[in-house]
């Protein structure tokens, strides 16, 4: 019977250590991706610094200079550098 203590505990070590911090971020990084609006500045995943010209459903165009906008997954943003609010 200890055995299936010692196993239990460490699931539950692992639970509050792995899991439940790892949901968090995930929930956190939906909430950011939802909020984010035309003229934000962002960061993508390859280090691109823009601000959104235009958002679709999955898809967001970023402004990097004048007269040069990329088409980006909406995933791809990292970091919400400054909110238009």
């Amino acid at each position: 019977i200890s055995t299936v203590i010692m196993f239990g505990a460490i699931f539950a070590i692992f639970y509050f250590m792995v899991m439940r911090p790892q949901q968090k971020r995930a929930k956190e990084r939906e909430k950011m991706l939802s909020s984010v609006q035309k003229g934000d500045k962002v960061v993508t995943s390859g280090g691109l610094h823009g601000t959104i010209a235009g958002m679709e459903d999955n898809t967001i165009l970023l402004q990097v200079s004048d007269n040069v906008k990329l088409k980006f997954e909406k995933a791809a943003i990292t970091t919400v550098v400054s909110s238009k609010n």
